[in-house]
């Protein structure tokens, strides 16, 4: 399942205002990747922006590996932020759909503690 959020903000201020809010929420921003701008200079472009931003709760995350290091796979949570049919959108795959392919049912409360966070994070954003 996605999370999806939609504004008419452009993305680049969308990316700014989530960075900035993922911050003061205690996630901390582990890279951004300017996807358009990657595929363009790569001389495949697309005709829209779209810009992934990794965001990482470190406590979250350090129990969820200490539990299994085979959910690093998935993490850290990649939100995109992308144009579609006028509107900016912010999507993200949702963390207890996430935890669900490791088998760790255990985790299933964290993985929707930090959903809701995220969730949160985008709506702010998106305003």
């Amino acid at each position: 399942m996605l999370i999806n959020v939609e504004t008419s903000k452009g993305v680049e201020e969308v990316r700014q205002k989530l960075e900035e809010i993922a911050k003061s929420k205690g996630f901390g921003v582990m890279s951004v990747h300017e996807v358009t701008k990657i595929l363009e200079s790569k001389g495949f472009p697309i005709d829209y922006g779209c810009v992934i931003v990794e965001v990482c709760q470190p406590k979250a995350a350090s129990e969820v590996l200490s539990k299994n290091p085979y959910i690093s796979t998935a993490m850290p949570c990649r939100i995109s932020i992308f144009q579609k049919e006028g509107k900016t959108v912010l999507s993200t795959i949702a963390p207890t759909e996430m935890i669900k392919m490791y088998n760790e049912p255990q985790l299933e409360d964290l993985a929707r503690k930090v959903e809701e966070q995220i969730r949160e994070i985008m709506e702010e954003a998106a305003k």
